[in-house]
């Protein structure tokens, strides 16, 4: 850091008064001999070398010469009367000059290393903050504040060639001039340091122009630059390549996602499709039956049409939500009539066993669309007669709890594993025991889900192997029943 005038005279008047203090005080003492001041002036000399520089140090090693002499060398006054004598005050200032140097030499390289070791220490710290940066965007916009914050500038701005934005950081960063910023880009020109400290240096890697840096406010080395533009353009090819290669592995697996909910589509489509098949096929044949027969035949094409509109509408209800176009037309509903109305929808799979409904009284209404809830309901009572024994009991039942309605549904299954009851509201996820044994695509579950979380609900399990399962739906309730 550059001294004053005023602060280099006031050390020179200093270091003079330093050696005439020790001088003063050698004349007091008794049976001093030459050795013993020009050892005690060498050392005030080294500590004024080590603590201000090398000015005051020779400065005070020549005014302690002529004190000396004045002082200590017969004849006292001007004037050396024997040789060894002139030998003696010419060794003493050489010695004090050069072991001054030296010491401010040797001061000066610890002052370098000591710096150098901040550097690399900020370095490092950059380095660390832009790879916790977890995409190339943010990566691109934190740059230039981590930079101005690690090396305390007042300003920074980093220019991206491809996308040709500037960010920037810092109550001083607008002095970089944007020009400046993409001249240094395009022809990778080494830094520029102009009167106001401003300096810029490319951003490069592999040989090809990322773009630049520019900083201003705090004098930075060539060296430093060079290695913040270094490691900026690392970390920068490393987060897009980090970036593209997520692209990718996303790519690859939508494809491979949309592979397998094409082959279970086409196989879920096909099963009910034969069954149809198979029996209009009967129907028209001469062999057809009597009227029993023929109801039986027309039976299991009414419900495998149900089983492919069903397959059909949970593909596009998927579809809707995926795009974000799902839409909620709430208003209060009666919980017990959202209940009758999807029992009475599933038909005969729901006939086939005992169901018992359990409301309280109070139950207030809640704020919901009643068909995509009811859409909800009907997919976890679907869920309970498909995984559960035939003639197996279902319940239904109601609560408020927290100012929410819930609605649980319990079966006598076989129960989900623990480690299964958060994936199983995955899109596509079913579970290895169960892919096999019972149709479907494993989209019921997760449009359930979407569809609960829309109205700011939440759904979830509660189940043990082998004790069945509980599947609970939280929804608000309606506010003109809140007191």
């Amino acid at each position: 850091m550059p001294v004053s005038i005023g602060r280099q005279i006031w050390r020179l008047a200093a270091s003079v008064g330093i050696v005439a203090g020790v001088m003063a005080l050698c004349r007091r003492l008794p049976h001093v001999n030459h050795t013993t001041v020009a050892l005690t002036l060498l050392l005030a000399i080294l500590g004024i070398a080590t603590r201000w520089g090398s000015l005051q140090a020779i400065v005070a090693a020549l005014v302690g010469g002529l004190e000396f002499d004045w002082f200590f060398l017969p004849p006292l006054g001007i004037g050396i009367g024997e040789p060894q004598h002139f030998v003696a005050l010419v060794t003493f200032l050489a010695t004090a000059i050069t072991t001054s140097q030296l010491s401010v030499r040797a001061k000066h390289r610890t002052q370098e290393a000591i710096e150098r070791r901040q550097e690399m220490e900020k370095l490092f710290d950059l380095g660390r903050a832009i790879l916790q940066i977890d995409s190339f965007q943010a990566t691109l916009s934190h740059i230039a504040e981590h930079v101005a914050r690690i090396f305390e500038l007042r300003g920074a701005a980093l220019y991206h060639l491809s996308s040709g934005e500037i960010f920037r950081s810092g109550p001083e960063a607008g002095l970089i001039p944007d020009d400046l910023l993409r001249e240094a880009a395009g022809q990778g020109r080494l830094p520029v340091h102009a009167r106001t400290g401003l300096s810029v240096v490319p951003v490069r890697a592999a040989d090809q122009a990322i773009g630049s840096l520019g900083v201003c406010g705090a004098p930075l080395s060539e060296p430093v630059l060079h290695s913040i533009a270094e490691r900026l353009a690392i970390c920068l090819e490393r987060a897009r390549a980090v970036e593209e290669a997520g692209r990718a592995e996303a790519a690859r697996k939508s494809e491979e996602l949309r592979s397998a909910v094409l082959d279970a589509l086409s196989h879920d489509i096909k099963t009910p499709l034969t069954s149809i098949k198979a029996a209009v096929t009967s129907l028209l044949s001469d062999g057809s039956g009597d009227g029993a027969g023929q109801r039986e035949l027309l039976t299991i094409v009414d419900e495998e049409t149900d089983r492919l509109n069903l397959l059909v509408n949970q593909a596009v209800e998927m579809a809707r939500i995926d795009a974000g176009v799902l839409r909620l037309e709430r208003s209060p509903h009666d919980v017990g009539a959202i209940i009758t109305a999807s029992l009475k929808e599933l038909g005969h799979g729901v006939r086939t066993r005992p169901v018992e409904v359990e409301l309280p009284p109070s139950l207030p209404p809640a704020d919901i669309d009643f068909q995509l809830v009811k859409q909800v309901l009907k997919q976890l009572l679907d869920n309970a007669i498909k995984y559960s024994p035939p003639g197996s009991p279902l319940v239904i039942s109601s609560k408020v709890l927290d100012g929410l309605v819930v609605i649980n549904v319990a079966d006598s299954g076989a129960g989900i594993p623990e480690q299964e009851q958060q994936r199983i509201f995955e899109k596509f996820y079913r579970g290895p025991t169960k892919k096999d044994g019972v149709p479907g695509t494993g989209l019921g579950l997760a449009i359930a889900k979407s569809i609960v979380e829309a109205h700011g609900g939440s759904i979830w399990v509660t189940s043990r192997p082998g004790a069945g399962s509980v599947f609970h739906v939280a929804l608000p309730v309606s506010r003109d029943s809140l007191p």
